[in-house]
């Protein structure tokens, strides 16, 4: 193991930014899966007529997929010659984490809304505030206490999936470690553990604060 070749300036360097790609898709694909997932996770909850069952089927269709497979799907199946869409690696990449993530928030935002007892949904209708009022002000703010674990920790979840987007050659830290120890079968090992040094160090830390908010809300 050739530490000190695998850990040149230049290949530190190289390594650094494919992480900060990493990171960059990550933070693209958690803001647009929290949207999305919250707008679905709520229209499944209100139980609308027909909205709701459709949801659910999709929902449930992407929860059972391999994440892969829809990497493959968006990156090759949406860009066919017959369906006419045109996407970068990272647009693909993006698009297909935010698919399978927004589907997996969809239950966690769900479920903490529906843990909320429905006589405090009773009391503030019979006090004479509309379904949405009673949403917004009385719902979803006890319902964000009991989900903020669980989404962190879907988050780092996320995080670690990215490196699945190598398949179709997202530039991120993985796929530049797999060019530097292509160079130097004595690279391997070293560049192996300092990738998976730098997952730990920020899926630690997110998992340090998903402890804490659970402390907090006990």
């Amino acid at each position: 193991m050739d530490f000190a070749g695998a850990y040149s300036p230049d290949n530190l360097a190289f390594l650094l930014d494919g992480f900060l790609v990493t990171l960059k898709i990550a933070a693209i694909s958690i803001v647009l899966s929290f949207l999305i997932g919250g707008l679905i996770g709520i229209l499944r909850y209100a139980k609308i007529p027909v909205v709701s069952a459709v949801l659910a089927v999709v929902v449930e269709t992407i929860r059972n997929l391999p994440l892969i497979l829809i990497i493959f799907f968006v990156y090759f199946g949406l860009q066919d010659p017959k369906v006419g869409l045109e996407m970068s690696i990272s647009t693909a990449a993006i698009t297909a984490l935010t698919i399978f993530e927004s589907a997996m928030l969809s239950e966690i935002i769900r479920g903490g809304l529906n843990s909320i007892p429905k006589g405090q949904i009773e009391a503030a209708r019979s006090s004479g505030m509309s379904y949405i009022q009673t949403l917004w002000h009385i719902i979803l703010p006890q319902a964000l206490r009991n989900m903020v674990p669980p989404i962190v920790s879907q988050f780092i979840s996320l995080l670690k999936d990215t490196s699945l987007a190598v398949i179709i050659a997202l530039p991120e830290l993985t796929h530049h470690g797999q060019v530097i120890y292509a160079q130097n079968i004595n690279y391997v090992w070293p560049v192996l553990i300092l990738i998976a040094l730098m997952y730990f160090v920020v899926n630690y830390g997110l998992s340090i604060v998903a402890r804490r908010l659970e402390v907090r809300k006990q």
